[in-house]
């Protein structure tokens, strides 16, 4: 008679691989936003928030190529241009958003409230830090480096361009994983404020914390979050989680400043040998 033995790692939580904006840096996620109109609008081209938001995760090339492809923006090009939009102008439109973006982001650098001391506690825990995002490397050294000097530095960045694929692809959690030296990915959890974040994680075969109200899916500056009365906060709030729990999060959260107790219940799961 033969068994089928099962491994399950039930340890504790040893890698927590974040996304940068709107989960670390950028309440609301504004940064890419403000590139992306600023981008079209060069081209005479309208481009509303909402969509400038809609392919927000992704590698910004293929975020750039999503919006050339949405049925809308290639009309409204169309009218502007007399064709729509193709692969050169696809290449064409990525070239001039890297400068633009750069710029913007400088802008947009400050710690999202509780982020550093959040990222304190985790490695009081022994949690090494990870850090992934769809900005390429010329995009994030100006943001890597505003950051540090706010006391917020990842073990390890990855950037979508130094992969294969962007998410939902796997890749950028997995060399995060690579290069924090983690033995089990069962130990990693994977927090990011978009959909196509929280499908990396999973395929990478981590745990999931979406994070709304910070993110992308909420969309507001801190400021004028604040300014809503709480009702329409809440309506906010309540859209923001059936977003990401419907994306597949495991758990989901205001801001960064919650996760601990996500990462508390997760270490209780691993325990009685569960697995994402």
């Amino acid at each position: 008679m033969y068994f089928h033995y099962q491994r399950s790692y039930r340890g504790p939580v040893r890698a927590v691989i974040l996304d940068w904006a709107g989960t670390t840096v950028d309440f609301g996620s504004l940064a890419p936003v403000a590139a992306f109109v600023q981008l079209f609008a060069d081209q005479g081209v309208t481009l509303s928030v909402a969509e400038a938001r809609g392919p927000m995760g992704m590698e910004k090339r293929a975020h750039i190529r999503q919006l050339c492809e949405a049925p809308a923006i290639a009309a409204r090009w169309r009218e502007r241009h007399g064709a729509e939009p193709d692969a050169d102008d696809v290449d064409r439109l990525y070239e001039a958003f890297v400068p633009l973006q750069i710029a913007v982001i400088r802008e947009y650098a400050q710690l999202i409230p509780g982020c550093r001391e959040t990222i304190t506690g985790l490695r009081e825990r022994g949690i090494r830090i990870g850090a992934n995002t769809g900005y390429s490397r010329a995009m994030m050294e100006p943001l890597i480096q505003a950051a540090a000097t706010q006391g917020y530095l990842p073990d390890s960045t990855v950037c979508a361009t130094e992969v294969p694929r962007g998410r939902p692809y796997p890749h950028m959690s997995l060399k995060n994983a690579i290069e924090l030296e983690v033995e089990a990915l069962q130990s990693c959890v994977k927090v990011d404020d978009t959909v196509p974040g929280i499908e990396e994680g999973l395929n990478a075969g981590m745990w999931t914390v979406g994070v709304a109200v910070s993110g992308n899916e909420v969309g507001l500056a801190l400021a004028d979050w604040q300014a809503l009365p709480r009702v329409e906060q809440q309506r906010y709030r309540e859209r923001a989680y059936q977003r990401l729990l419907g994306g597949g999060a495991h758990y989901v959260v205001d801001t960064i400043a919650d996760l601990p107790r996500c990462l508390d219940a997760i270490e209780g799961r691993l325990a009685r040998g569960e697995r994402p």
